[in-house]
């Protein structure tokens, strides 16, 4: 018998003994009946009582495990006496992690026995980031390809003991739709502490993402201390030593942490220390936020941030930026920034334009970023139809509006061929103070609506380009940094993230209502 994302295949003889998972034991040592009212009083007594189980009900997790095969058995609670072993010592971390959230000890690389939990990895190629785990036998083993799908089988058993004290017996075999799945802070606007951050990082743990996005530069704030510049950075900040240490955390629940310096926009901060590379109009006017890439000492102060940072953020990932960059939203960027449009036809040729001259800043970014061995991404509005130059082909669109001048639709950057990464701003921003039209996202609306097909308003984009869309990421923004303290924001995040994470594990119907998955989310805590 299966049960696929929750629901039953096919029904099951009852049993004599109704013993867990839901609590009490009701042991019949008579007649039992079967589904259809027959008594089974005919049979012969046997000397003594025998035992058997209801079978097992699916898991309540979340998010939602995607296959559950149910059994007949006790099950497994932990005990004293229990142990976390392993069959690999790349997995001690892991293990001692499970150990001490179950109050189990850890035995390291030793034969597992009954009431043990036994992590293990397998050798297969399938997604490392899925798992099998196996309750059977009043034990427990987790094993995946990967060390993070053994993780991942962790914080299955975790929520199970956590929502019900238990788990159940049969087999989980799970494994993400999406391979990213992440929430991106604004701590360039708002100064959160590291303690903050950390407690968020072992909350995604636990709900299965696995990136945490850092916009640490904006016109507000520099948050991160620099050895290179030091004089750009506020007096508010995190110290590389915290950033070190938020890293470790993330890196030991499976989650990258994803850097991004924004450029030529939203530089605001870094311009206030060198006023001399502020981008100005023909009437000498200062364009907010707007660094002038007309100037070879602008490409070398970003590119010796993107350099410095690169030995901090260790991760694979990277963000750009790129976006709203202010010399693009007036009706003629070439008369309003004459020194910009000389600069791209100097570069790119006579029929080169300002829009031409952006792009060619972006992918001399990419190629500093590329020399770090990191995959990039930056925001949609940071990539221009037509033009002299393309935006690299190895950039990945972090897709979030659809409101900017000149808006592309998703399809543009995928019929291209373009991986993109949704952020789609209609249900992933949360900004604080509801500024514009933006308003606080709900977990309901996202549990009901999203999906990450819906890359854009709320219309999904055709199925056909589902694996070209990586995953999504929940965005907070302090555009208000007033408006919500931390907690708050940790408070208001609290149910979109779950959401979110439902959708990008498995982007189907769900099988609770939102009530019940609601319910079910306030009993894991």
């Amino acid at each position: 018998m299966l049960v696929v994302t929750g629901v039953a295949v096919a029904g099951a003889l009852a049993a004599t003994v109704a013993l867990w998972p839901s609590g009490g034991s009701g042991e019949v040592t008579g007649a039992g009946v079967l589904p259809g009212g027959t008594s089974t009083s005919a049979a012969a007594p046997s000397p003594s009582p025998t035992r058997t189980y209801p079978l097992s009900r699916t898991p309540r997790t979340i998010p939602a495990v995607r296959e559950h095969t149910p059994a007949r058995g006790p099950g497994w609670r932990p005990a004293t006496g229990a142990r976390v072993v392993v069959g690999d010592g790349d997995l001690a971390d892991e293990g001692r992690l499970l150990a001490g959230e179950l109050k189990l000890s850890y035995a390291g690389q030793t034969q597992a026995r009954d009431g043990d939990v036994e992590l293990g990895l397998n050798d297969t190629n399938a997604d490392p980031e899925s798992y099998t785990l196996t309750v059977k036998n009043r034990r427990v083993t987790i094993t995946a390809p990967g060390e993070a799908g053994v993780f991942y089988g962790t914080r299955t058993l975790k929520q199970e003991v956590q929502g019900g004290g238990a788990a159940s017996e049969g087999v989980v075999r799970d494994q993400p739709a999406k391979p990213r799945r992440g929430l991106m802070l604004d701590i360039a606007r708002k100064h959160f502490t590291a303690a903050w951050i950390e407690d968020r990082i072992r909350e995604l743990g636990d709900l299965k993402f696995n990136e945490l996005g850092l916009h640490f530069s904006d016109d507000q704030g520099f948050r991160i201390a620099s050895t290179t510049h030091p004089e750009i950075v506020s007096k508010e900040h995190l110290s590389k030593a915290e950033v070190t240490r938020i890293i470790e955390l993330a890196k030991s629940r499976h989650i990258t942490v994803v850097p991004e310096i924004d450029s030529p926009g939203h530089l605001g901060a870094v311009l206030a220390a060198h006023p001399e590379l502020q981008l100005r109009n023909v009437s000498g006017v200062a364009t907010r936020g707007a660094i002038d890439i007309s100037k070879p000492a602008a490409a070398a102060l970003v590119d010796d941030l993107l350099n410095e940072y690169a030995g901090l953020f260790p991760g694979s990932q990277w963000h750009l930026g790129g976006d709203e960059y202010q010399a693009l939203t007036v009706a003629n960027p070439e008369a309003s920034y004459p020194q910009l449009a000389t600069a791209a036809k100097k570069a790119y040729g006579a029929g080169a334009g300002v829009a031409d001259l952006a792009t060619g800043w972006l992918n001399g970014r990419a190629e500093v970023v590329r020399g770090h061995d990191r995959t990039m991404r930056a925001w949609n509005d940071g990539f221009f139809r037509g033009g002299t130059v393309r935006a690299d082909s190895d950039l990945q669109v972090a897709y979030w509006t659809g409101k900017e001048i000149g808006a592309r639709p998703p399809v543009e950057y995928l019929s291209a061929g373009r991986k993109v990464l949704n952020y789609n701003d209609e249900f992933l921003y949360y900004v604080l103070g509801e500024p514009q039209t933006f308003v606080y996202p709900t977990g309901q609306r996202i549990y009901e609506q999203w999906t990450p097909l819906v890359l854009r308003g709320t219309t999904p984009v055709a199925a056909t380009y589902n694996d070209q869309i990586l995953g999504g990421t929940f965005a907070v923004w302090c555009d208000r940094s007033g408006a919500q303290t931390q907690d708050q924001v940790a408070a208001g995040i609290r149910m979109p993230l779950r959401a979110t994470v439902q959708k990008l594990w498995d982007p189907g119907r769900p099988a609770l209502s939102w009530a019940d998955f609601k319910s079910m989310a306030d009993r894991l805590g």
